[in-house]
């Protein structure tokens, strides 16, 4: 790690460590919470940020299936977090293995990263239901981080166990985290800091952007670092500002600005650099928070378009509807046992569905695979700068 980058702001100490290429240093972050405050012409940003999110709460929260906005933003998250870190799947081939999990034949079938995609999806689903009960603690976050681990690539780092071994980000070791003796310090200040009881000196928006840094710094796990921070990022927001769900997802805009996400978290190591860190991550609140609210006004809309478009059939087809608004993807195969109906008579429902232009079928398939083009666009479509 080149230790000439980090100036006396910075927000840790250097210790020595040797390693298989010789004598090396580790960044060891100093703990929580930072002498950093907020500076004045800062609040009218942190006042629109926690606007954008109440706005969208509020939405969420009145929505009669809240499944209608949660599912894709979930399922956004899931993608484009993975995609961070080089894992590629598209949504149809994430809803696609999700209807008929199948295991890889290899470490190069494809099927693995769809598998890794779709465990980010259940830890986000499972830490949901944890936090209704539990604080945050490192129990939470290493049982969220072996749902996300299993069965995919990073085994061998034993999901759910801290790391026991050095590692270093980036192939020319450009950070090098904490070494192991000092990591369970380290988890455990943090631990302290996450828990409700913590300090609250700290807007609680801005305190889960600090904890994220934090976390990030830790890299407690030998993989999934960043992807269980983002999923735990998220949950911190809902659970500290008090939302009805985790309906703010970060990771599109950490991704469309990855350079400056990764050095804005290392300018803060190396410079003490909050004040930029915040400061970009409360302008992705406001664009998230933003786009998430558009995006359930179109779906809101086109639902009740949907609905009277194919109310006048099968007295089936307002259930078909309501379930492609938490995946807009469906085999009949699925269907039938979803309805208890027999097999030709889900066919004839979608067979309907389709001359409605509501359901399209996917091309070369086999089981023939039926999704829903409108749906699809709004809830997955790219976001705008």
């Amino acid at each position: 790690m080149d230790t000439s980058k980090f100036t006396e702001s910075k927000t840790g100490d250097l210790v020595p460590i040797v390693t298989p290429k010789g004598p090396d240093h580790a960044f060891l972050p100093y703990n929580l919470p930072p002498g950093w405050r907020i500076p004045g012409h800062l609040w009218p940003k942190v006042a629109e940020a926690r606007a954008a999110v109440a706005k969208l709460d509020g939405i969420g929260a009145t929505l009669p299936d809240q499944e209608l906005l949660l599912s894709p933003l979930k399922t956004r998250e899931a993608i484009t977090s993975s995609r961070i870190e080089g894992t590629y799947a598209t949504v149809q081939e994430l809803m696609l293995f999700e209807l008929d999990p199948q295991e890889p034949k290899s470490s190069h079938d494809q099927i693995n990263s769809r598998r890794e995609v779709s465990n980010y999806a259940k830890a986000l689903t499972a830490g949901i239901g944890q936090l209704e009960k539990l604080p945050f603690c490192g129990m939470v976050i290493r049982d969220l981080h072996s749902i996300l681990m299993d069965g995919v690539r990073g085994q061998h780092s034993i999901p759910g166990t801290w790391r026991n071994v050095q590692i270093a980000i980036g192939s020319n070791w450009r950070f090098v985290p904490p070494p192991p003796t000092e990591l369970q310090n380290c988890i455990d200040a943090f631990e302290s800091y996450v828990k409700e009881d913590a300090s609250n000196d700290y807007d609680p928006l801005v305190r889960a952007y600090l904890a994220h840094y934090q976390f990030e710094a830790i890299h407690p796990f030998v993989d999934g670092n960043g992807r269980i921070g983002r999923v735990i990022l998220s949950l911190m927001i809902a659970k500290w500002c008090k939302l009805s769900q985790p309906w703010l997802y970060m990771s599109s805009f950490f991704e469309k600005y990855k350079e400056e996400y990764v050095t804005n978290m290392f300018k803060v190591s190396a410079e003490g650099a909050w004040e930029t860190w915040v400061d970009f991550c409360l302008t992705g609140t406001i664009h998230q928070a933003n786009d998430a609210i558009q995006r359930c006004a179109k779906l809101i809309k086109l639902k009740a378009e949907m609905l009277a478009r194919g109310h006048s059939g099968s007295i089936r087809a307002e259930r078909i509807i309501n379930g492609l608004f938490s995946s807009p993807f469906v085999r009949v195969s699925n269907l039938h046992k979803k309805l208890g109906v027999s097999y030709p008579t889900a066919q004839s429902d979608i067979d309907r569905l389709e001359k409605l232009n509501i359901l399209k079928p996917l091309p070369n398939l086999r089981p023939k695979c039926y999704y829903s083009p409108e749906i699809y666009e709004i809830a997955f479509a790219e976001q705008n700068a």
